[in-house]
């Protein structure tokens, strides 16, 4: 795979937002050191009613921001330009039952670009009031993640970093054609079910020249994933790159086509993972795997396929359905740092 794709599509959208109309939140009332949220659902209302291209603009400084959904279809290609932070309710009984802060749905053409923190807050989350994990399994759906794009098409996000999201810092689902290139995200290795960037059904993702450092798995593949390159992505700390889990429920989709290449993992819990249910109702296949120049540095467990995933004992162990295929493991360097006192 090209190390130029990045490029290619960073000076299509570059030409593509030449002459946009500039939106500055400003204009909308939104100010440093105050709630922008009403500010930016105006500034976007504007933005996608516009036949031309438009870039809303964020300037440098902390803003507060509850959760907003971004919402399409628009009539024009728009790109948002954050250059602040941003920052979400720290406590999670402000957020009313929401999964996802930042949501974008239905949307093509779309650009998030920028040297901004969308930073989640999610340290009071993380804990109980005795300091253990605040939730495990199950009950870890009632808080929110930092970004969700559902059903967003032809879109780049780039130069953006994610902070201690509460949950996810990223869930792609029913997407195509989505680029994140030089994207950075940051949570403490102990920060539960913090999981880096996960797809489900979405084709033609790419998540190039990225940094990922969090407390679950840097990359996560759920169902229905076509076509994804995962290339020059350091990870670490975390759970490594995961292909699942998979197999739990019958609607779930086939993996097919995921290319792991030149990318790094320093001191994971694991390397590369394909982690599927025992007790897989349906026959679904996991095809095409490749896993290229890989070099891993103090990770507990390179390589793993688990076909008895089962966290929590959900499961009753059943008859095996799920296929894993052409699947390729080439030059895996692994390094491991001993320590003598």
């Amino acid at each position: 795979m090209n190390f130029n794709i990045a490029i290619i599509v960073s000076f299509l959208f570059l030409a593509e937002y030449g002459a946009a109309q500039v939106l500055d939140i400003s204009k909308f009332g939104g100010s440093p050191n105050s709630d922008i949220t009403q500010a930016f659902a105006n500034a976007w209302k504007e933005a996608c009613t516009s036949t031309t291209a438009v870039k809303i603009v964020i300037p440098a400084g902390t803003y507060k921001l509850n959760v907003i959904d971004v919402k399409g279809p628009c009539k024009a290609p728009i790109e948002i330009q954050v250059d602040g932070t941003i920052q979400a309710p720290s406590n999670q009984d402000e957020i009313k039952g929401e999964t996802q802060w930042v949501k974008f749905s239905y949307l093509h053409s779309l650009t998030l670009s920028g040297k901004g923190v969308f930073d989640g807050q999610g340290a009071n989350v993380w804990k109980q009031k005795a300091g253990g994990p605040a939730w495990s399994g199950k009950k870890s759906n009632k808080v929110f993640m930092n970004f969700g794009f559902n059903f967003v098409n032809d879109t780049i996000v780039h130069g953006i970093t994610s902070k201690d999201s509460k949950n996810f810092h990223v869930l792609v689902f029913g997407c195509h054609n989505f680029t994140f290139d030089d994207f950075t995200i940051i949570a403490p290795k102990d920060s539960p079910n913090t999981d880096g960037i996960h797809l489900g059904k979405s084709t033609d993702v790419k998540i190039l020249n990225t940094n990922i450092g969090t407390g679950d798995d840097c990359v996560s593949v759920g169902d229905g994933t076509k076509n994804l390159i995962v290339q020059n992505v350091n990870c670490g700390p975390g759970h490594g790159i995961s292909i699942g889990s998979l197999g739990k429920f019958t609607t779930e989709e086939n993996v097919e086509g995921v290319l792991i290449k030149n990318c790094t993992l320093t001191e994971t819990d694991n390397g590369v993972r394909v982690k599927t249910w025992p007790n897989e109702p349906a026959t679904l296949t996991i095809t095409d795997l490749h896993f290229e120049d890989i070099i891993m540095v103090n990770v507990r467990n390179p390589v793993i396929i688990d076909q008895e995933y089962c966290p929590w004992n959900q499961c009753n162990k059943k008859e095996k359905l799920l296929l894993v295929k052409l699947m390729q493991l080439d030059q895996i360097a692994m390094c491991l740092n001993i320590v003598t006192k």
